[in-house]
């Protein structure tokens, strides 16, 4: 079962470098995967993912992507203005225990391109015991070769430009007794353990582990603990430590054919900043291990493809207009649409009066939201007795041409092709807010521009609600299966806004080029994203740790 607080492990809060991280991945291994737990956690977000988008959430982190293999699960939190330049989102998972039956032992990968670059995150739990290293070594063979990605982009995990390898791997100490191991871990002799751990001899002899590097060790072996200590195992077993929890990385050679995002891989750089356990958390007989990395881009697809600008406030129902533009290259699709979510600030890291608002458009065919507005205040007066007013909204779009989006009322069924999993609300409540559709008009709109700029500042995520648990407007109950189920700003919440029956959608220069809003900024070459440390960019390695 999770701690009561993950601040310390996950590196946040007093100035500890992850503030200013860009990306965090979570691999964990033997969660309570009892029936009664499993159904639970089908019905309801299990109680681990809970806890780590409750305290990443004040950091202005979302939950990109999730999978889970019964006790296995990978959870993947970026920073929310990272979003639209994060696609091609897939996930998949091999089962190794029992023959390839059971799902106790194996991996779970999620895979994305990032400014570009495809990368991959392997959470694997290998087989237990001292005489399995080569049973280790056939169940990793197996997952590199059964996980298939779609696309034009990577297939395989090693077709990555990047691959991160981690989990509860099961390497142990060889040949050492009992007592010297603890021996050396008491005098801090840690470096005598080092040439007989598996995984570090396996690096030289197993081809499979070419080009997969990993950090010093200078931390204590991470297994076995008696539960709720930092002893190491007293039972009648009396295991032997070892280095079981590691993470590794590999990066795709330039002589190992093209970079899948068709130029040279060998212009992303990975730089680790720290590899240490956490002796702090007794749950469990592990302890956790975490890695902070850099990653040095020397370019970067940072081009949102759609933009979407509002005024700072909605007051009264003629300014509720949003403006959009989309890049030739992008694919619409009739399946796509906009989102409304309520976000919570952190005084942290966002300044006040900024607005409770974003919108938010999610593409079907990238199967993530590919455009996000700044945040910005809707104070329209609510009006519960006009709502039967917008009760045609949903016949509104007939006769429209092709610009024309509309936004279903919270208990619609949208007339999309596939199946998506019904999600809690994790959104504030909100009065009812029966129906809207989006209109291209001509006419412009008041207000400052609050389209993020390549160099905008930080963006909040978008608070949790465990108080709801029906659908909500903008989502499906049926859908593409990469719906926004996964997000950590769960979907759209059509529940308080008051009366606001229709809201014009004007597409400005769609083809490309042109001006863009009031405030509008060339885009930094030497900078990464679109982050308030953006100008760090290359000069401190792009993608923070």
């Amino acid at each position: 079962m999770p701690p009561d607080d993950v601040t310390s492990l996950l590196h946040l809060g007093g100035g500890n470098d992850s503030d200013g991280a860009d990306m965090i991945a979570i691999g964990l291994q033997e969660v309570n995967s009892m029936i009664n737990k499993r159904l639970k956690d089908a019905l309801f977000t299990d109680q681990w993912s809970e806890l780590f988008m409750d305290a990443l959430g004040p950091f202005n982190f979302v939950l990109v992507s999730t999978v889970r293999m019964q006790g296995v699960i990978l959870l993947l939190f970026a920073k929310y203005y990272h979003l639209p330049f994060l696609r091609d989102v897939q996930t998949d998972c091999t089962r190794t225990g029992l023959g390839g039956y059971w799902g106790n032992k194996g991996g779970v990968s999620i895979r994305l391109a990032a400014f570009g670059h495809m990368l991959c995150f392997l959470n694997c739990h290998l087989p237990a015991h001292m005489d399995k290293a080569e049973q280790r070594k056939d169940n990793f063979q197996t997952i590199l070769s059964l996980q298939q990605f779609q696309g034009p982009g990577a297939h395989g995990i090693l077709d990555h430009d990047l691959v991160f390898w981690f989990g509860d791997l099961n390497f142990r100490i060889e040949s050492f007794d009992l007592h010297f191991v603890k021996f050396a871990i008491d005098s801090d002799q840690l470096h005598q353990l080092w040439e007989k751990d598996q995984l570090n001899m396996a690096k030289n002899t197993w081809p499979i582990l070419k080009g997969f590097q990993e950090g010093p060790l200078n931390f204590a072996p991470t297994f076995k603990f008696d539960v709720g200590t930092n002893k190491y195992d007293t039972s009648a077993k009396k295991r032997k430590p070892a280095w079981t929890d590691r993470i590794l990385w590999k990066v795709k050679a330039p002589g190992g054919g093209p970079s899948p995002s068709g130029r040279e891989s060998h212009r992303l750089q990975v730089t680790q900043h720290s590899y240490r356990s956490h002796m702090e958390y007794t749950v469990s007989d592990h302890k956790p291990v975490a890695a902070q990395f850099v990653l040095q881009f020397a370019f970067r697809d940072d081009l949102p493809l759609v933009r979407l600008e509002v005024a700072d406030e909605w007051v009264r129902p003629e300014q509720a207009v949003v403006k959009y533009r989309m890049e030739t290259v992008f694919a619409r699709s009739s399946w796509d649409w906009i989102g409304l979510y309520r976000v919570t600030f952190s005084e942290e890291s966002l300044p006040k009066g900024h607005g409770d608002f974003i919108l938010g458009y999610y593409s079907h065919n990238h199967s993530i939201l590919i455009g996000v507005t700044e945040p910005f205040q809707i104070l329209l007066p609510t009006s519960e007795s006009a709502s039967s007013s917008t009760d045609t909204s949903g016949t509104s779009s007939e006769g429209e041409d092709d610009s024309t989006l509309e936004l279903l009322a919270p208990k619609s069924r949208s007339p999309s092709p596939g199946k998506s999993k019904r999600h809690r609300s994790r959104s504030p409540g909100l009065a009812r807010f029966p129906g809207l559709a989006l209109r291209p008009s001509s006419r412009e709109r008041g207000g400052t521009s609050r389209s993020p700029s390549p160099q905008s500042r930080r963006l909040p995520w978008v608070a949790p609600d465990k108080s709801h648990s029906s659908g909500s407007w903008g989502s499906s109950e049926e859908g593409p299966s990469g719906l926004p189920g996964p997000w950590a700003f769960q979907p759209a919440v059509p529940r308080s806004l008051g009366l606001l029956p229709a809201l014009r959608l004007e597409a400005v220069d769609p083809g490309g080029g042109g001006s863009w809003g009031p405030d509008q900024e060339t885009s930094d070459p030497d900078s990464l994203s679109p982050s308030p440390q953006g100008r760090q960019g290359l000069e401190e390695g792009g993608l923070g740790p």
